[in-house]
């Protein structure tokens, strides 16, 4: 498979890191195929991202928070007769606050999104890529995903879910010539804090990444094939910090960090 016979699967490709990554993978020459709820922006950023040639991506608006919309996305490319090398799980979001008060539904909302709809779209797709003996997998995570998160208890644990299963299945894949990498960025510069209600928190005042930064170290660590990507030194610390401290002091920190 050369670099420029993949198409690549995106979701959440309309805004931060997705959108990102899609305008990465466009600049060396990939065929894609973005996913995401808006077709109005989806449509906006087709015409932005086709090629000289005038060979425009597939645009599937689909609104992952609704169940079997995996299955949809993937119906739609057996259709097209479009094989997917690399699938990029980009989409996703956070609640805010504390966990007695939150919102159940947007609860629900964002554990179908961030772990519920990229497992499906992962299983789909990689049995193709085993059945042919390639393809590469990048599943955006989060920093959250080393620790749990008081104030943000539901989204950190939806994050530390993506990079365990993520783990797991790419120690699954050794020797299948499939890869499987996690993308793990802290506070990056979307709209995510914006949509999470939780821009006035420590956490985005304490330095936040641009999306192109992360969708940069994300793209590089994909095509070297490695595990678990975290851009940026201070991310690495902490990321680091999580994995070796003591599980209360984790904790606490954390919190301080989720307050505003």
């Amino acid at each position: 498979m050369t670099a420029r016979a993949w198409s690549v699967l995106v979701t959440g490709a309309t805004s931060g890191i997705g959108y990102a990554l899609a305008k990465r993978f466009a600049r060396d020459g990939h065929d894609l195929v973005l996913v995401a709820r808006s077709r109005e922006r989806l449509e906006e950023i087709g015409r932005e991202l086709a090629g000289p040639a005038g060979s425009a991506p597939k645009l599937i608006p689909k609104d992952l928070s609704r169940p079997g919309a995996a299955e949809e996305i993937l119906d739609e490319l057996r259709r097209a007769s479009i094989p997917i090398g690399v699938l990029a799980n980009c989409a996703g979001f956070g609640t805010y606050g504390p966990f007695a008060k939150t919102d159940i539904a947007a609860e629900r909302e964002m554990m179908q999104v961030n772990m519920v709809a990229l497992t499906e779209l992962t299983k789909l797709a990689v049995r193709e890529m085993i059945r042919r003996g390639e393809g590469r997998i990048l599943n955006v995570a989060s920093t959250a995903a080393f620790q749990p998160g008081p104030r943000m208890a539901v989204y950190y644990a939806t994050k530390a879910y993506v990079l365990s299963f993520s783990e797991a299945l790419a120690n699954e894949l050794a020797g299948t010539g499939v890869t499987v990498s996690i993308l793990c960025p802290g506070p990056t510069r979307t709209g995510f804090g914006g949509r999470a209600k939780m821009e006035g928190a420590r956490l985005f005042r304490a330095g936040v990444m641009d999306a192109a930064a992360v969708a940069e170290a994300g793209y590089r660590g994909l095509m070297k094939g490695r595990t678990v990507i975290v851009p940026g030194l201070r991310n690495k610390l902490m990321a680091l910090a999580a994995r070796l401290g003591p599980r209360r002091l984790v904790v606490a920190v954390a919190r301080w960090f989720n307050e505003e």
